[in-house]
């Protein structure tokens, strides 16, 4: 099978693209320098891509997209998160829509983002979008990838939770404070947190691409979401730490602007309905186990 893959050098990049070559797929990356052996250039910004190069790929994978956690959400930095993700993932789907030969998926990264903040109500793939900037990136994320589901091609939106890995993500910015014991809940701890580990969200994608019946958005989540205490509990029980310290809502706002209210205060209690319909099976289900995996 061949695989083309923009952001292959990302988290989930990283570890997708050794299991797929593993399994005999022939994975070429997409990338914005002079193309090596093996790449091909884009440049998304500028609306740059041959269709051309494209023609001869069973599967296109997209899961390019600005760092949301890298530094406070100026207008500058808001405006890189949004463009990084639609004008690739547009660009990508008109492409895919000229191809001579279709490819038989476009598998395109998304976000739980797209609920908004929504307290305790349970959410799966039916349910609406919420507000707030991210749910809105998100819709217009999604809605990037219209080329090519009108083309005929299958289209599977990967509605991907907060990733628990050792490589990056939301764990590894939270271990070093919890280390030296300085970890703790954050606002009333009640918000919801829709994780998933690493290697169930690399699996996920692998069913995406296997299984023509999967399509559309599909959310990636464990099935056991818990509350933003419940993780600070986990997490200090893991590290064999205390977890007193906890950080008000107003110092949240204080110290990371408009992205407290969307990625620390936010509440998305969403279940992945979609992959249980499928029959997939979770290697880590459960929150304890997932930490005791990533967080050593």
């Amino acid at each position: 099978m061949n695989i083309a893959i923009a952001g292959a050098s990302g988290l989930v990049g990283s570890a997708l693209v050794p299991q797929l070559t593993a399994e005999g797929a022939a994975i070429t990356r997409l990338v914005r320098g002079t193309p090596k052996s093996g790449q091909i250039e884009w440049h998304p910004n500028q609306d740059q891509l041959n269709p051309q190069a494209l023609d001869t790929f069973d599967i296109i994978i997209n899961l390019a997209g600005e760092n949301i956690a890298a530094g406070r959400w100026t207008d500058d930095h808001k405006r890189k998160i949004r463009d990084s993700r639609v004008s690739g993932t547009h660009l990508l789907s008109e492409a895919i829509a000229k191809m001579r030969q279709k490819p038989q998926a476009f598998i395109c990264a998304s976000a739980t983002g797209i609920y908004g903040d929504r307290d305790d109500e349970t959410l799966d793939e039916q349910s609406e979008s919420g507000g707030g900037f991210l749910a809105g990136v998100c819709r217009e994320w999604e809605k990037a990838c219209e080329p090519a589901i009108k083309a005929g091609v299958r289209v599977v939106n990967l509605r991907l939770g907060p990733i628990l890995a050792r490589e990056g993500g939301m764990l590894t910015k939270l271990l070093t404070p919890f280390k030296m014991g300085m970890g703790g809940k954050v606002g009333s701890g009640k918000q919801y947190i829709s994780w998933v580990a690493l290697d169930d969200a690399v699996s996920a994608i692998k069913l995406a691409i296997s299984d023509p019946s999967i399509k559309g958005p599909i959310n990636i989540v464990a099935p056991n979401p818990v509350t933003n205490e419940e993780f600070t509990k986990t997490l200090g029980h893991v590290l064999n730490r205390p977890t007193a310290l906890a950080m008000p809502a107003f110092a949240a706002r204080l110290a990371f602007g408009e992205m407290a209210d969307e990625m620390l205060l936010v509440s998305q209690k969403v279940l992945p309905k979609r992959l249980a319909a499928a029959g997939f099976q979770f290697r880590y289900p459960n929150l304890e186990a997932a930490l005791r995996k990533y967080a050593h």
